[in-house]
């Protein structure tokens, strides 16, 4: 009778929870069922990121354009660095709206597992969802800037002459996006689980970040290096988004199709063993975190 009963309530249970015994058992179909989590988590990063300053969610129209600003004094101005062809604010502020983008998917990503220990040792739900809110929670982010540059876009073609034409390129914008939240992604959970033992990582990745920026086109065009500098840019994975967003929203840039098909090889790449890295931590982080 006892284990008629014991049959019985299993059969009731709505969700089951049982041990991964492989690194490839993704699970992914759980993060689909926790949806509503994953918005709650979008929602709660959106608000909680601003919610004690002044100026609010302003800081992400005036971070860029300070930037932007700095850039055309220095590297214009001072510097003298081509654009192109293209205005200089423009040229800074489409690099830097799709940079943005795939710096704050890794930095935020790489703190994973030590921004929600607590969360983490209290209740279960898939862990992928942490790392996906940030990822969604920084596209809100990025539309806000896409904005901006939209607005200086048709402020140079009405009052100061600029003319754009449309570009294949403007289609694959959507695919670019995809492949720059996956790789920041995929770079994030890596060094998500590589924290977990070696916590002073934390301190290098937003300096790696910084320096990762200059080793992008995202100050100068490609059209300005020359031999195996040029070579040791365009190696670099995020290059050819960078270019190829710029070219689809300029007109501007000499990337082609095929360094966009090694971008997509190298991020697949690198989100495969990022997911496979973080499923396997997750497993054992609360022992060592």
């Amino acid at each position: 009778m006892l284990q008629k009963t014991l049959t019985t309530d299993v059969k009731s249970w709505s969700q089951i929870i049982k041990p991964r015994t492989s690194l490839f058992d993704l699970r992914l179909r759980d993060a689909w069922r926790y949806r509503d989590l994953l918005f709650m988590f979008v929602k709660r990063d959106f608000t909680a990121l601003y919610k004690q300053t002044i100026l609010g969610p302003l800081w992400f129209v005036i971070q860029p354009l300070l930037s932007t600003f700095m850039f055309v004094v220095i590297f214009d101005r001072i510097a003298g660095i081509p654009t192109d062809g293209v205005p200089s604010a423009l040229f800074y502020l489409s690099g830097l709206v799709v940079w943005n983008y795939f710096a704050t998917c890794l930095n935020n990503t790489s703190v994973t597992f030590t921004n929600n220990a607590n969360l983490f040792g209290k209740v279960y739900f898939p862990r992928i969802i942490a790392p996906l809110s940030n990822v969604l929670s920084a596209l809100i982010n990025f539309g806000i800037q896409l904005t901006i540059l939209l607005v200086f876009v048709a402020y140079f073609c009405l009052f100061k002459g600029l003319t754009l034409h449309f570009n294949g390129y403007l289609l694959l914008v959507p695919f670019v996006l995809f492949l720059v939240a996956s790789l920041g992604l995929g770079l994030g959970l890596i060094i998500s689980a590589l924290t977990t033992k070696y916590r002073d990582l934390t301190y290098l990745v937003s300096f790696g970040v910084q320096l990762l920026m200059y080793a992008t086109p995202v100050i100068y065009p490609l059209s300005f290096l020359k031999g195996k500098y040029k070579f040791f840019i365009l190696a670099n994975p995020i290059t050819p988004l960078v270019e190829s967003f710029r070219r689809a929203i300029l007109g501007v840039g000499e990337i082609g199709t095929g360094y966009l098909l090694y971008s997509f090889a190298v991020t697949m790449v690198i989100l495969f063993l990022g997911v496979v890295v973080f499923n396997r931590v997750e497993k054992s982080f609360m022992d060592v975190i």
